[in-house]
């Protein structure tokens, strides 16, 4: 396929695509007259990086773990090296984190709109909320 229809398929700008290229993350191979002819195999190895990119995984790491993943959401490592669990594991620590963070910043801007709605809200429907809570 042609990476136009790898574009459509993954939902992936074509641009971000060569991106992906030129940093090692993708290989399609080259027809005869030089066109980038991208495998159906390609489809998942870009969605598999646009997750670990969308959790925070920065290309080099990306592309220390391509070689180990083989379907989506399975990670094979063999020879777990040292220096691969060690990088694992400050990665996992990073994301719980963000994880961390995230759900704090969630949790006060829920809290917030939950404020200004009772704020905002006609004294007749906070009344009547009141009346409908007494019954």
């Amino acid at each position: 396929m042609r990476i136009g229809e790898l574009s459509r398929r993954t939902g992936t700008a074509t641009r971000l695509l060569r991106y992906y290229e030129e940093q090692g993350l993708l290989t399609p191979q080259r027809e005869e007259n030089g066109y980038r002819e991208y495998g159906e195999h390609l489809v998942d190895r870009v969605l598999q990086i646009r997750g670990l990119l969308e959790v925070g995984f920065p290309t080099r790491i990306i592309a220390e773990l391509l070689p180990c993943l083989n379907q989506p959401r399975e990670i094979h490592l063999q020879n777990a090296f040292p220096d691969k669990i060690a990088l694992l594991e400050t990665e996992l620590a990073r994301m719980t984190e963000r994880i961390e963070t995230l759900t704090r910043n969630r949790d006060a801007i829920a809290d917030y709109l939950e404020a200004i709605r009772v704020d905002a809200a006609p004294a007749d429907v906070v009344r009547g909320s009141a009346a409908l809570a007494e019954k």
